[in-house]
């Protein structure tokens, strides 16, 4: 199972953060970890094209999760912030702010790595995405939207595997638009061996769920209410 994928996913990124308040739970720690894991790499892509070297940038967004995570950080913060992503960069470029006023000062978290951070992917992804001209903030939202695609798409993988159908799944993930081969219906019908009318609905059903899924991805970084479509258009926009 994937980071926020399964139960946890009742609980939206708002909650998660407000959960953190105070003297948090095991639970809720253990929930705001992974949600610094799931949503690291929009920072690092976000300070990389700031014109931070690789070294600096993994040191920034583990000073920034040593602070997140530490007692008392996230207090305060109310409900009704409006888009979760906004809040992030936001706090990530305080955190910013802060570390350039004591640039002398030994950083958060002693060096300790605070999460895993997977740099040399960071690096692959980043060479796949548009350097010229991008601003650090345009960087940020695109890699937000790949962010939460990936996210989708893991929480839709693990559906169709508790129902022992992740071989239905791998042979029509690239019908997505995202990683996956996309075979011909005849292969992928040979391949599962179904009809090819048989690949035609199950494709569609997949898409139908892929969309709902996406859509409740979205829903739990906004506040309760809010015009999940708007929010979907403006992510897909970046892309």
């Amino acid at each position: 199972m994937t980071p926020m994928s399964g139960a946890r996913f009742a609980t939206t990124r708002w909650s998660l953060v407000l959960a953190a308040q105070g003297a948090p739970t095991d639970t809720a720690r253990q929930a705001l970890a992974d949600l610094c894991h799931t949503y690291w790499y929009p920072l690092y892509a976000y300070v990389r094209r700031s014109g931070h070297d690789v070294a600096d940038a993994e040191d920034l967004v583990q000073g920034f999760f040593a602070a997140f995570l530490g007692a008392g950080h996230v207090r305060g913060v109310e409900p009704g912030r409006g888009r979760f992503r906004s809040f992030l960069l936001g706090a990530f470029r305080n955190h910013l702010a802060h570390e350039r006023e004591r640039a002398q000062a030994q950083k958060r978290g002693g060096g300790r790595p605070v999460i895993a951070l997977d740099v040399m992917d960071a690096e692959r992804r980043l060479q796949l995405e548009p350097a010229d001209s991008e601003t650090p903030e345009r960087a940020f939202e695109r890699a937000f939207c790949r962010t939460l695609l990936a996210t989708a798409r893991h929480r839709l993988r693990d559906e169709y595997a508790d129902r022992d159908r992740a071989e239905v799944y791998d042979a029509l993930a690239g019908q997505l638009g995202g990683p996956g081969s996309r075979l011909p219906h005849c292969e992928t019908a040979e391949r599962l061996q179904i009809s090819e009318v048989a690949v035609k609905v199950a494709l569609h059903r997949l898409r139908c769920r892929f969309k709902e899924v996406l859509r409740e991805e979205v829903a739990a970084t906004l506040d309760e209410g809010a015009d999940v479509t708007a929010e979907l258009r403006a992510l897909m926009a970046v892309l």
